[in-house]
């Protein structure tokens, strides 16, 4: 099926999708469309970053709310602020041709107070964080008595942020659900353990790209050097890729902070998100680089977290991960959306065997490139 009519979009949405410049599905969107509308079931998609998965769980969601009707009746689960947002808005744009649907977006660190003014108007879908959902579940500040869809999109992210308590507890207290849709860029054991606590036996089950959950359109590099070479080959990296964005990606805050003054001393248009960071201060970076005024934003794993930033010609690993699976969330930074992108990482010899590592649990190749 090539375009959304043939998946059963309606033509309204269709029309709101194609103000956003999307015309033609997704590989995961081609899967999923049509089994969401097909009727009430659970599902456990597996799909990297990038791939349009909001637009997959999204367009279905959107044609099974009662726009009549103002309680929340749906419920999306994300691990970050960033990824809340980005949902509710992705999801407000595309019904601008169809009758008005009310996402709301609730997240930890802004007043709590105003999130639940916010939820007194008229709300169909609720986006939130699991943290910041129980809390105004236990402020009796959201009533979700009457939600039948609950989704959890990133949920490998949220697990590995500890958050599967939280997750556990909402899916318990949920009484009247019909459909449980999960979406997982990896399928480490305590995401199985929610599908099979939580999901239906019969779920439909989809894998796109089979196991390699690292998109294709990535291309890996390495480049060998000594710890302290990592900077200026950074620096030569930064000069050959002209005024290109990327992100760069450290292990450590301490790590994170010193980068980014090295970089501001060279002249590169940079900034550290990290969690040392207040709410405020984050949001200043992170504003400063979606309106491009960074060139450079340098980010530690967890601060990094359900990042959706378009046109990202590289990541670099300035650190290797601590987790395998966080090798696959940054690279999923780039090549995002059908454009291709690079995933460069600074090893030294002694870390070469992790990449071997990789190759082999992502099934993907590492070409080595020289210092120039």
């Amino acid at each position: 099926m090539s375009d959304f009519a043939a998946l059963g979009i309606s033509k309204n949405l269709i029309k709101g999708l194609k103000e956003l410049n999307i015309i033609e599905p997704t590989e995961i969107q081609r899967e999923v469309i049509p089994l969401l509308l097909e009727g009430n079931a659970d599902l456990v998609a597996q799909a990297q970053t990038g791939t349009g998965k909001t637009a997959a769980y999204g367009l279905p969601l959107l044609h099974k709310i009662d726009s009549t009707k103002t309680h929340v009746q749906a419920l999306i689960l994300c691990p970050t602020r960033e990824l809340s947002q980005q949902v509710a808005k992705q999801l407000f744009r595309c019904t601008k041709y169809t009758e008005k649907i009310f996402s709301e977006a609730v997240f930890g660190g802004p007043n709590i107070e105003r999130q639940i003014s916010a939820l007194r108007r008229p709300t169909q879908i609720v986006v939130a964080t699991p943290g910041r959902l129980i809390d105004l579940v236990n402020r009796e500040a959201v009533d979700l008595t009457h939600v039948k869809t609950v989704i959890l999109d990133e949920a490998d992210e949220m697990l590995s942020m500890g958050f599967k308590e939280e997750l556990n507890r909402i899916l318990g207290f949920l009484e009247n659900i019909e459909c449980k849709w999960l979406f997982s860029a990896t399928m480490p054991q305590g995401i199985k353990q929610i599908v099979n606590e939580h999901l239906s036996e019969e779920a439909y089950k989809i894998e796109v790209s089979g196991s390699n959950v690292v998109n294709r359109d990535i291309e890996h590099q390495y480049l060998l050097c000594e710890e302290h070479e990592k900077f200026n080959v950074l620096m030569r990296l930064l000069s050959s890729e002209d005024e290109n964005r990327g992100i760069v990606f450290c292990k450590t805050r301490s790590t994170a902070r010193k980068l980014a003054k090295q970089l501001i001393a060279k002249n590169i248009a940079a900034d550290a998100i990290h969690g040392d960071l207040k709410q405020i201060e984050r949001d200043k970076v992170m504003r400063a680089f979606r309106n491009e005024n960074l060139r450079i934003l340098v980010a530690t794993d967890l601060a990094a977290r359900g990042l959706d930033i378009e046109a990202l010609n590289f990541v670099v690993h300035y650190q290797l991960p601590d987790k395998d699976e966080y090798y696959t969330h940054r690279s999923g930074r780039t090549g995002r959306a059908g454009k291709e992108g690079i995933s460069l990482c600074l090893v030294t010899t002694s870390e070469k065997q992790q990449l071997f590592h990789y190759e082999k649990l992502l099934r993907i190749s590492f070409t080595q490139i020289r210092q120039g």
